[in-house]
C-alpha cells in the first residue's frame, strides 16, 4: 500500500536476507523481478543490483528482469 512505501521496510528485509545468505556462506544474490514492477526496478540498482541474464526457469520470460549483487562479508 503506498502508505507503507518510503519507510525502509524492503530495503531492511532485504539486508536481513542478504546477511542470511552471507551467514549460509553465499557470495551472491540474484533474484527475478516483473518487468512491470516499476518500483522493484528502481529499488534494487539503487541497493546495488546490477542486471545479469535471465536464469533458468525465467530464461525464456520476456516479462521477467534478473538481478544480482556481490556479497561482501
Amino acid at each position: 500500500l503506498p502508505e507503507y512505501r518510503k519507510q525502509g521496510i524492503a530495503r531492511a528485509i532485504l539486508a536481513a536476507l542478504e546477511a542470511w545468505a552471507i551467514e549460509l556462506g553465499h557470495t551472491e544474490c540474484i533474484l527475478e523481478t516483473g518487468v512491470n514492477q516499476v518500483e522493484a526496478l528502481a529499488f534494487y540498482p539503487k541497493v546495488g543490483y546490477v542486471p545479469i541474464p535471465r536464469f533458468p526457469p525465467y530464461e525464456k520470460a520476456e516479462n521477467s528482469s534478473c538481478f544480482g549483487k556481490k556479497l561482501y562479508i
